[in-house]
């Protein structure tokens, strides 16, 4: 127990002086707010798809609801059924079983229809590729308006590429 004390005393506080400045980061979401629903003029409702994935970038999804982000807040809503949705978020590679699913959940869709494909996985099947388990990427079985990459991307940049599939569409 000695020793260990000693080399807490001789290395000292390693954590960061202070907290980084996080204000930047807050504005850029006020900004992709404000924009969203300056084209839109109304809420986007989004029906998430895991077309099967590891589960990653959902939990980044899931970060994009909380306090931080406030999606509900501004006018972004998540719904549990394609039929109410104006946009299809879709992560992971498609896996076979998940590969009329998701073509029903995109004929669901009421039209205008936009896919955003999130991740590596969703963009191009990332590491999984195409198997005798596996489509492919979303692309290779719907077509898709914006694809995000990243092993998970973050909130942000699912937020610029949901931005980005609106204006695509205006």
């Amino acid at each position: 127990m000695i020793p260990l004390i000693r080399h807490i005393f001789r290395t000292g506080i390693l954590t960061e002086p202070q907290a980084p400045a996080t204000d930047g980061p807050q504005r850029e979401v006020e900004r992709l707010h404000d924009e969203l629903l300056g084209i839109l003029g109304r809420a986007l409702t989004i029906r998430e798809v895991d077309a099967g994935s590891c589960n990653a970038c959902e939990l980044e999804v899931h970060a994009m609801n909380n306090p931080y982000y406030n999606l509900e807040g501004k006018g972004i809503k998540f719904v549990a059924s394609p039929r109410h949705a104006d946009m299809l978020l879709v992560s992971g590679p498609v896996t076979k079983n998940m590969e009329n699913a998701l073509r029903r959940a995109w004929e669901c869709t009421p039209d205008p229809k936009l896919v955003v494909a999130i991740g590596d996985c969703g963009c191009d099947a990332g590491v999984f590729g195409k198997s005798y388990a596996s489509c492919g990427g979303v692309s290779d079985v719907v077509p898709v308006d914006v694809r995000v990459p990243g092993c998970p991307p973050t909130p942000l940049a699912m937020m610029q590429g949901i931005l980005a599939a609106v204006r695509k569409a205006r």
